[in-house]
């Protein structure tokens, strides 16, 4: 019975051990291996601003009918080159012809229910002279030769149209150029009722190309008309192409709470290599610093730990080009110190005034040191 009530009282005061070795305050770890740290050097930065775009004609022409009608011909295919008012299609045009035929015949019998109305009123005009016919009778019969005068203009203004209708059953180009999209067949019915169908796409020059893209608001007050642009795209792995900024557009585009601004690129495409549609990768270099002071990104959003031991959140990225780093000095203190930013690409940023010099350490983050008792693992003990 002693016996295991010695190793009972063993094992308890084992336990105790352990327990009070993994509660019981340690010393904090040194300055150096609590804080990651990056020294603040002097060097070059390059702001670039990426985005993706689509490649287009700089002049692109949708080509439409005004009327409705089945395809009878057409003239021009894809990647034809076509002149000013060259015929591209055709639709039937019985129906087109029939109504003309049917409004000159509308003219006809106007003109010649005229001519009866200014022969009856020359007939009443004399009568009317003799005294033979009421007052009233004759402005009747003036008012049948203005009402028939009425109806030979509706009925001429009628027939013009109708042969408008027959002459835009004959399908023109309106630009010389390329076409890039016919969406028409032979035999195809076209309804011009409600909407103006696309039968043609016509680029007027592919050899002058833009690159339609989109850029964040945070980015676009960095650029301006006239800036270079390099881009690529998948046709031609690992080749660059020139453009410049044309224009920003004033009309912004918000999407899930992202607003952006379109830019237009111009593009030289001598060479006639880049097609319609491509996707272009586009690279905007915003603006250079040479032997500027520069820290690490990651050191303007360090928080250090609040006194209650809990790690604050990452600061909110500043709307101000005010913030603070924290420099860890020579006694392993934290020193918050105010600074004013400047260029920032994806790795540094460019330090504008502050209490900052080369060689200081500036505080990246954070490293949270494990317990001992998590890093001991589960404490077992073995009885022999």
């Amino acid at each position: 019975m002693s016996g295991s009530r010695t190793l009972l009282l063993c094992l308890a005061l084992i336990a105790a051990g352990v327990a009070a070795y993994a509660y019981w305050p340690h010393e904090a770890a040194p300055p150096a291996e609590r804080y990651r740290t990056q020294l603040v050097d002097r060097g070059d930065i390059v702001q670039v601003i990426t985005a993706n775009g689509t490649l287009t004609p700089v002049v692109l022409v949708n080509v439409g009918t005004q009327v409705s009608g089945t395809v009878r011909k057409i003239h021009a295919d894809f990647n034809d080159r076509v002149r000013e008012d060259q015929v591209l299609a055709e639709l039937d045009p019985a129906l087109f012809q029939a109504q003309v035929r049917q409004s000159e015949a509308n003219v006809l019998a106007a003109q010649a229910a005229l001519d009866l109305a200014r022969i009856k009123i020359g007939r009443i005009s004399t009568l009317q002279q003799k005294n033979l016919v009421a007052r009233e009778e004759l402005d009747i019969a003036r008012q049948q030769v203005d009402a028939a005068t009425a109806q030979i203009k509706l009925a001429e203004a009628q027939l013009e149209r109708d042969r408008i209708n027959l002459r835009n059953s004959v399908i023109r180009s309106p630009i010389a150029g390329v076409v890039v999209a016919r969406s028409v067949d032979v035999g195809q019915t076209v309804a011009a009722n409600f909407q103006t169908p696309t039968l043609f796409q016509i680029a007027q020059d592919l050899r002058a190309m833009q690159i339609n893209t989109s850029i964040a608001e945070a980015d676009v007050g960095m650029l301006q008309p006239g800036m270079a642009v390099s881009f690529t795209v998948d046709a031609y792995s690992g080749q660059r192409f020139q453009g410049r900024i044309r224009q920003i557009r004033l009309n912004p585009t918000t999407q899930q709470n992202v607003v952006t601004y379109n830019v237009v690129v111009d593009v030289d495409n001598a060479e006639g290599r880049l097609l319609p549609g491509m996707t272009a990768y586009v690279s905007i270099t915003a603006g250079t610093r040479h032997a500027v002071l520069r820290v690490a990104n990651a050191a303007l959003s360090f928080q250090p730990r609040r006194d209650d031991g809990e790690e604050r959140g990452p600061r909110p990225p500043a709307k101000e080009r005010r913030t603070q780093v924290h420099v860890l000095d020579s006694a392993g203190e934290l020193r918050p110190v105010a600074v004013e930013t400047g260029l920032t690409d994806n790795a540094v940023t460019e330090i504008i005034s502050g209490e900052l010099k080369p060689g200081d350490r500036v505080v990246i983050r954070e490293v949270r040191a494990r317990s001992d008792a998590a890093a001991g693992g589960n404490f077992r003990l073995r009885m022999m």
